[in-house]
């Protein structure tokens, strides 16, 4: 497969336009990491209420665990424990979910962030750059002899501007027809520059 063009000019741009679509992915992805840990910072609080109250309701659960020993009244006297460790959960429950609810906030739009911005750039070019290489590898297929030439030659002379042919030969035509090996391979270049390629060396 052909991925880079055989004219220095082309190829560098095409280089570059590939380092630069690295780079800029590079650069979004950081962005992307830095802005999700900005905001996994709001998860703290919901955390710190998660991992609190949790501890709260074990400290209150062996307490009522420890009061419901006594005898005759333990039970009576150890019931509302149970219900301040239950409610003591259900703060940690809620704090819970909204460090959840950020971490998913933060993983959305850090990765909507990334994604559209590499997109911006990745979906025009990437097309451009598959096409150059389904062109120019089907191109280069079709030159392998002096006769295949021709086939390029006669898109040159269906598809270039006159006075671009007129550049080439007041009659290129004619002198396609008169097999001028000179002539066909001056028309045969213009097309295969277009798809990025060099006249092959064995064209004498």
């Amino acid at each position: 497969m052909t991925i880079y063009s055989d004219i220095p000019a082309r190829r560098a741009r095409q280089l570059a336009g590939d380092v630069w679509l690295v780079l800029w992915s590079i650069l979004w992805i950081w962005a992307a990491v830095r802005l999700h840990e900005l905001i996994m910072n709001l998860a703290t609080p919901g955390l710190a209420i998660a991992d609190g109250a949790t501890a709260l309701a074990g400290s209150i659960s062996s307490a009522g665990d420890s009061i419901s020993q006594v005898p005759l009244v333990g039970d009576t006297l150890g019931s509302p424990f149970a219900g301040m460790s239950d409610a003591a959960m259900s703060i940690a429950d809620a704090g819970q979910a909204t460090a959840d609810a950020v971490g998913l906030l933060a993983r959305f739009l850090s990765i909507a962030l990334a994604v559209l911005a590499i997109m911006s750039f990745a979906v025009f070019w990437v097309p451009i750059r598959i096409s150059f290489a389904r062109r120019a590898t089907a191109a280069r297929q079709f030159v392998d002899e002096n006769e295949d030439l021709d086939l390029f030659a006669l898109r040159a002379m269906a598809r270039q501007p006159l006075h671009v042919l007129a550049r080439i030969s007041s009659d290129p035509a004619g002198a396609w027809r008169r097999r001028d090996q000179q002539v066909i391979t001056a028309l045969a270049a213009l097309e295969l520059r277009e798809e990025g390629i060099r006249v092959p060396s064995f064209v004498e």
